[in-house]
């Protein structure tokens, strides 16, 4: 039988039905319900055991059955499995009005599914509802759910009750508090994550530092910039992240100022992890503005001779880039570690086929600025040779600046 791991990447649905339906270990099946809801498409067979592991005889596997069926956004079988049925009326508020009345149903799983559909439907009249249920709500799971609802919601004027489930609250119901928070923005919802960024849980520090990065404002910086120093690696690594996202939000008059204190609270740090997190939001992240951030940063934290070869290697790659931002803060990010090692791996770029013509012209451009007298001698026969013309303006402009000629 391959890995739960193993299953998740493969996507088969065969499988997993199979563990959830059989599988002896309550971990196992939990997990394979979470799995099936995380899938493009589970199709019938999956919704199907999803419904049936509503009656599972471990509560942990009806919690995850429903919040699958909910992240597929599969509400009839959501309710079929509960036995209840959706209103026949196709209006959103009048289908929330219905789910509002389900919060105090007798089962719990009932009331747990009606705060999830509530988070699906977004209807802005239920935020007070939930608010309300939530501060009564006896099940802590129930309650986890709401406060995730409410964030989905996003009506600021909750934000109080959810602050107030920071403290004193199992850590699954203040962990979704503190991501609703987020999701809400405002001074009320500031006030509360900066409370508890520094918890004594490495869950909650995680979770409140990642909910700092949605604000569109410059006041978390410096909780953010404290949090780089957390003994938590994970934790380090979310400060990183929200303090991108950060930088990407602010409005451009302010960017500048904030940039230059960012990198320099980042350096001072001198942190592998800090380099670790630049380089995976480089390679894998998917927003254009996180990754052009990332990498003109990269080149300015390096730190110690230990993360600088990954940085180099990182920034190298990205040198040939669609993105002119990107290609270009590269190399100067590149220039900006400069060095021996920096030289050599752009004459890398010079000298083998691996790299395109682009990444080419960008590596001549960084070489004007770190490069010696072999890069004098490459870049010369590199004049010679090429027959693109942004490639061999880059490379006679490099020669000039390092005291050649053509």
């Amino acid at each position: 039988m391959p890995s739960l791991y193993g299953l998740e990447r493969s996507g088969d649905v065969e499988k997993l039905v199979e563990l959830l339906r059989e599988s002896e270990k309550e971990t196992v099946r939990r997990r394979a319900a979470e799995i099936l809801g995380n899938l493009d498409d589970p199709g019938s067979e999956g919704l199907d055991a999803l419904v049936e592991a509503m009656s599972d005889e471990d509560a942990g596997v009806r919690a995850a059955a429903i919040d699958a069926l909910t992240q597929q956004e599969a509400v009839e079988a959501l309710m079929k499995g509960l036995g209840q049925s959706v209103p026949e009326t196709g209006a959103t508020w009048a289908q929330a009005e219905a789910f509002v009345e389900s919060l105090t149903a007798d089962t719990v799983e009932l009331r747990m599914a009606s705060a999830n559909v509530l988070g699906l439907l977004a209807v802005e009249d239920s935020a007070k509802p939930l608010a309300q249920r939530l501060q009564s709500e006896p099940h802590p799971e129930v309650r986890a759910r709401i406060a995730r609802a409410l964030g989905r919601i996003g009506e600021p004027s909750v934000a109080g009750v959810l602050v107030k489930c920071l403290e004193g609250q199992p850590l699954g119901v203040r962990r979704e508090a503190a991501e609703a928070l987020g999701r809400l923005n405002g001074n009320t919802a500031l006030r509360g994550l900066l409370q508890v960024v520094d918890d004594d849980s490495e869950e909650m520090r995680r979770t409140a530092v990642s909910s700092l990065g949605q604000f569109e404002t410059a006041e978390p910086v410096d909780a953010l910039v404290e949090r780089l120093g957390d003994e938590s690696d994970l934790v380090r690594r979310a400060a990183v992240f929200s303090l991108i996202e950060i930088l990407s939000n602010v409005p451009p008059d302010r960017s500048h100022e904030l940039r230059e204190t960012i990198v320099d609270r980042m350096a001072a740090r001198s942190d592998p992890s800090i380099v670790a997190s630049l380089v995976e939001i480089i390679e894998e992240g998917t927003q254009i503005h996180q990754r052009r951030n990332a990498v003109w940063m990269l080149g300015r934290v390096a730190g110690a001779k230990s993360t600088k070869m990954e940085a180099v290697e990182a920034l190298r790659e990205v040198l040939g880039e669609d993105d002119d931002l990107i290609s270009q803060f590269a190399a100067t990010g590149l220039a900006e570690i400069g060095g021996r090692m920096v030289e050599t791996a752009l004459l890398e770029v010079v000298e083998t086929d691996e790299y395109g013509e682009d990444a080419v012209a960008m590596a001549a451009f960084a070489l004007g600025k770190v490069g010696g007298e072999r890069s004098r001698k490459r870049l010369e026969k590199l004049v010679d040779e090429t027959e693109n013309a942004e490639v061999r303006r880059r490379a006679f402009s490099a020669i000039s600046k390092l005291g050649g000629h053509s």
